[in-house]
């Protein structure tokens, strides 16, 4: 079941930059999608357009549709405050609150009204045993979460998006910054976590999304190039431009 379609999607920013051309794409429901291609090329663009963060940049144009659930998100009308709780998003960078680690995961929810001790201790265990975290700082809740790990506050980071319960998570270049160790870990969470939620993922390498990607898009210079199943783009591409980036030809 298509979760996500895009539509015609055209991004211009007000230096005149392009950003997307006309992006049509089907995204499918419980899988975890990659968008790969060279620095540039409208990944992450395109991952901001999903809980309208693009908002916040000095954007000019945007023609198109992002319908989610049949609802088009670019809508003027649309609550952008209920998108972003439906679709949560990870970067690259992990940045705790300057808060205890308990406190970075209640404070979402205490935002949007929940009082209940009892629900909000519920909701931190869920989220950080979805984020494979529990084990390593259920007895340290009150500490400070600027004394986790790199990629510990990465996980956080993640169940921090998860407390909220969105249908969508976004992740951009989530383990950029993180060891192998680190990285395999939050590698592990996404497998697991596409069985209730639906994820775009823009990895920092082609390895990565070919580890754990259902679906890949190749995006080259704003311009959607090639989509479809991970194993048909890693083998059999339709594209020499697809070819060539996936065997480090250039970018």
């Amino acid at each position: 079941m298509d979760k996500i379609v895009v539509e015609n999607l055209s991004l211009k920013y007000s230096d005149g930059t392009e950003s997307l051309f006309n992006i049509n794409m089907n995204i499918k429901a419980n899988l975890i999608t990659a968008l790969i291609g060279p620095a540039g090329g409208g990944k992450s663009t395109f991952l901001r357009m999903m809980n309208r963060l693009n908002d916040l940049a000095d954007v000019k144009e945007v023609t198109g549709k992002v319908l989610i659930d049949g609802e088009n998100v670019l809508d003027p009308d649309i609550d952008v405050i209920a998108l972003r709780r439906k679709v949560g998003i990870v970067f690259s960078r992990p940045l705790p609150l300057p808060l205890t680690i308990y406190q970075n995961l209640t404070y979402g929810l205490e935002l949007a009204g929940e009082k209940r001790r009892s629900v909000l201790d519920e909701a931190v265990e869920r989220s950080l045993k979805l984020a494979e975290l529990w084990d390593e700082v259920s007895d340290r809740l009150k500490d400070p979460a600027s004394a986790l790990s790199g990629g510990q506050k990465q996980r956080l980071c993640l169940a921090r998006s998860l407390v909220l319960e969105p249908e969508i998570i976004l992740l951009d270049e989530p383990t950029s910054a993180l060891d192998p160790v680190a990285t395999a870990k939050i590698e592990n969470s996404l497998v697991e976590l596409k069985k209730q939620y639906t994820i775009l993922i823009a990895p920092h390498n082609t390895q990565q999304a070919g580890r754990i990607a259902d679906d890949v898009a190749f995006f080259l210079q704003g311009k959607l190039i090639e989509f479809g199943p991970t194993e048909i783009i890693y083998t059999r591409p339709t594209d020499q431009r697809t070819q060539d980036y996936i065997t480090g030809k250039f970018g």
